[in-house]
């Protein structure tokens, strides 16, 4: 004959309960976390995208050097050759790119450099208090990007947030305050969740 302890019989009803939760919470985030390489990107690693404003200079022309913005198809509008891609780019392919195609058959050895004016935006989503899009900082935190958005809202879980780096790439996990500053990135897309309980 078994006798039956209720302590045992509690003690894993509330380890499956336990289970079931932490399960959920996997399946409901679904991202991975973001690694110690993606946390330290920086500026020189920056792929331009549509919404940045550049300043292109051709020296000793200056018909053709001036402010361009990247389009939503992510590209530029060049005098003389067309069409030029930009996104994706960092600022170093899209000099040479363009050298490229001016020295096709408009110029002798021109010299061009390209330089970001003005970044695109960064938005920030879910539960803050103000969810929207707001212009970049250089050598903003999350943490910062979070306060600029008014902090969080009460049903956030402040100790996790979602980043997507670029349009259509998957989201990563980051946790806030351990120890490790994420920088956000023109572009980028937080998304703070709401907590469990």
């Amino acid at each position: 004959m078994r006798i039956c302890n209720p302590y045992r019989r509690m003690i894993h009803i509330a380890a499956i309960c336990g289970a079931a939760l932490s399960i959920q919470g996997c399946a409901a985030t679904g991202t991975a976390p973001l690694s110690a390489a993606e946390a330290r990107l920086g500026l020189d690693t920056y792929r331009l995208g549509a919404g940045d404003k550049l300043r292109v200079t051709v020296y000793n022309e200056p018909n053709l050097s001036g402010e361009y913005a990247v389009s939503s198809a992510g590209k530029i509008a060049f005098p003389l050759v067309g069409m030029v891609d930009a996104a994706g780019q960092t600022v170093e392919d899209l000099s040479h790119a363009l050298t490229l195609r001016i020295a096709d058959g408009y110029m002798t050895d021109p010299k061009v450099s390209v330089e970001v004016l003005n970044y695109r935006p960064y938005y920030i989503l879910g539960e803050v208090q103000k969810p929207g899009q707001y212009p970049y900082v250089a050598g903003m935190s999350i943490e910062q990007a979070v306060a600029a958005a008014g902090g969080f809202s009460y049903r956030a879980n402040a100790g996790r947030v979602n980043l997507r780096r670029m349009p259509g790439a998957a989201e990563k996990s980051v946790q806030i305050n351990a120890g490790q500053i994420v920088v956000v990135m023109p572009g980028d897309t937080i998304r703070v969740l709401e907590r469990y309980f």
